[in-house]
């Protein structure tokens, strides 16, 4: 008990000096989170007002202060595995910022994180402030027999949560469970000011200068108004089942807003072998919206889950030395010449490093037109038929390889800052 005691204590020495070094002014919110959740709701608890003020005192243009240090830690209450307390704390933090850098245009360069996972600290000062827990001083004394445990060892395990939810029959875990817990499920982020102050003019000097406690050297060009860059995202895209068949192709993807999005792909390919009557030939395109969902594309935008519709036509030429297919009439006007599909998609968009996602989807829908069937003679092909194409089932599948384009628009993974 008196290690863990110990070792609160250098916590919040530690903290104190963080928040007061020197001529330093130091402001933070702290955001709550639904359990389980990273995903950061302004409505929730207050979250609001807390994330209006810092943003409001990050974008304010005040001559005699400057931003120096973002510090955002991530949190978990207690239940729950260890490994999956810390992702989330991981994910929260990652959330926090990003939720605040789209509005406030934070440096990532004057930004660290902490990872708390499972905040068995913040749990002990809960309690030793509650005096209706009950068996509140065997509760103090496993807490700190655990932050003792973890201290010596390094390390969290999921011994610590079964000792807790065994002590007194489940009685005291099942309190903090629902009167402490909750304010566990929590992140903060602290912004450091250095306060600066305007020295009288003198020939030769800088106009601005630092207050003697704080230490460091200040740039004049730093306190020009900021122009502000908004977020801007966009992708490029190539279907790699399309690349497999030899037929290049290329999309690109814009997003709207409000986690809505419009997308557009083109295939070209027009390979033939007139000798040994062979054709490869393929080309047309479609258009999508598509309405993104879920936790990763609430984090970030085209990433995650997505819905949406979409419409295209295609002509084509097969013939590989037998039968052929030739996709639409030749000379006819553009609808005859072409087949169309439309129908409804589902994909997902899966990070898998800093600017580039692999994209499945799968669409459908109705693809419908008329086809020719004809076959190779010497050096005339010879027609058998006219055909109508009438097909309702999988008109689109595409596994894509994305490349993410555009200000702000990075998957925020472990070793991908920007």
């Amino acid at each position: 008990m008196k290690h863990f005691l110990l070792i609160l204590t250098l916590l919040a020495c530690s903290s104190a000096s963080f928040e007061t070094l020197g001529q330093e002014v130091q402001d933070s919110a702290r955001i709550y989170f639904r359990q389980g959740k990273s995903m950061v709701e302004p409505g929730l608890s207050g979250n609001k007002a807390a994330l209006d003020s810092i943003v409001a005192k990050m974008n304010s243009s005040k001559s005699d202060m400057t931003l120096e240090k973002i510090l955002v830690v991530g949190a978990a209450s207690p239940e729950g595995s260890v490994r999956i307390n810390r992702s989330l704390s991981q994910r929260r933090a990652d959330s926090l910022f990003h939720y605040i850098s789209l509005r406030a245009q934070l440096p990532d360069s004057l930004t660290d994180y902490e990872w708390v996972g499972r905040d068995w600290n913040g749990l002990y000062n809960m309690a030793l402030a509650d005096n209706e827990l009950p068996y509140r001083e065997d509760v103090l004394s496993l807490l700190g027999e655990i932050g003792t445990s973890i201290s010596e060892n390094g390390a969290d395990t999921p011994v610590t949560l079964a000792k807790l939810k065994a002590l007194h029959g489940g009685v005291p875990y099942r309190y903090m469970y629902t009167k402490m817990f909750p304010a566990l499920r929590a992140s903060k982020i602290y912004a450091i000011y250095s306060i600066r102050r305007m020295l009288d003019y003198i020939p030769g000097a800088t106009a601005f200068e630092l207050e003697p406690a704080v230490v460091g050297v200040v740039n004049p060009v730093a306190f020009a108004p900021k122009r502000e860059r908004k977020p801007f995202y966009m992708s490029l895209s190539t279907n790699m089942l399309y690349d497999a068949l030899a037929l290049p192709n290329i999309g690109a993807e814009f997003y709207l807003g409000k986690n809505w999005s419009i997308a557009g792909n083109w295939i070209y390919g027009w390979w033939d072998n007139d000798n040994s009557h062979r054709y490869w030939r393929a080309y047309g395109g479609d258009i999508a919206v598509r309405k993104w969902f879920g936790r990763a594309a609430e984090e970030k935008p085209l990433t995650g889950h997505h819905l949406g519709i979409y419409a295209g036509a295609i002509t084509y030429d097969f013939e590989m030395g037998g039968t052929g297919y030739m996709g639409g009439l030749p000379g006819r006007t553009l609808w005859d010449r072409c087949n169309f599909m439309g129908g409804i998609e589902y994909g997902y968009s899966l990070p898998v490093s800093k600017h580039i996602n692999i994209d499945f989807t799968i669409g459908l829908g109705y693809l419908g037109g008329k086809y020719i069937k004809y076959v190779p003679d010497h050096d005339f092909y010879v027609w058998k038929a006219t055909k109508n194409l009438r097909w309702f089932g999988p008109t689109k599948v595409e596994v894509s390889l994305v490349w993410l384009l555009g200000h702000d628009n990075y998957n925020r993974m472990k070793g991908c800052r920007k």
